[in-house]
């Protein structure tokens, strides 16, 4: 007899349940109710693909993100402490420091729509109505200047939504345009005895130096 028979045959004799007809068939839970799937199955994807019915305006938005996302991304998309930066950065993803933020990083209004639907606000996530999501992410594209402010951000139009960031992202080919440099038999003797640093984290105000105390982490 199969484990998964004994184990049946053991929960049987419980009254748990029958013993399965059908070898290695244990009969156990039941299928997922719509109600319980459509509570889990709320990805959004690029294309629009998965958003609820609902819209949101930019007017609608700013009272909004004042009260539940302004305490930790800031007024203006600033970033309040360590907390994410929300706007701005135009530009800046080839200097040294830059800021990866809604407007200048992200590749879709998607991106935003389904963390904020699925895991914001912070410590309250999925307290957020459909119409209140929609009416925060219209607002983040106006902070980021991707829209109006008379813009309404709805299931209908979202697709047509693009952020400048869109075409910065690509498939990951270096299967292809790299390999001819891999080695496959890299040498692992007569490593060299000194290591050079090139580099040091100390750019981001993350490594102390001479002892000092690192920088406040909320």
């Amino acid at each position: 007899m199969s484990k998964s028979l004994k184990v049946a045959a053991v929960l049987a004799g419980l009254g748990l349940f029958a013993i399965p007809a059908q070898a290695g068939k244990l009969n156990l839970g039941r299928e997922a109710l719509p109600d319980e799937v459509a509570a889990w199955d709320r990805d959004v994807r690029p294309d629009g693909q998965g958003l609820p019915a609902g819209k949101g305006s930019v007017k609608e938005g700013e009272p909004l993100y004042l009260e539940r996302c302004a305490s930790c991304h800031g007024e203006f998309g600033e970033g309040a402490g360590r907390w994410p930066v929300l706007a701005g950065g135009a530009g800046s993803l080839k200097k040294d420091n830059p800021e990866k933020t809604v407007g200048s990083f992200w590749p879709y209004a998607s991106t935003a729509f389904d963390y904020i639907q699925r895991a914001m606000p912070y410590g309250n996530a999925r307290s957020l109505e459909p119409n209140e999501v929609y009416a925060i992410v219209a607002y983040l594209m106006f902070m980021n200047d991707v829209v109006k402010d008379d813009f309404t951000l709805s299931k209908e139009n979202f697709a047509g939504v693009k952020l400048p960031n869109t075409g910065g992202f690509y498939d990951d080919d270096r299967e292809k345009v790299e390999k001819k440099f891999w080695n496959p038999k890299p040498c692992m003797t007569n490593c060299k005895a000194e290591v050079k640093i090139t580099g040091r984290a100390s750019v981001l105000d993350v490594t102390p130096e001479d002892g000092k105390k690192g920088p406040k982490v909320d």
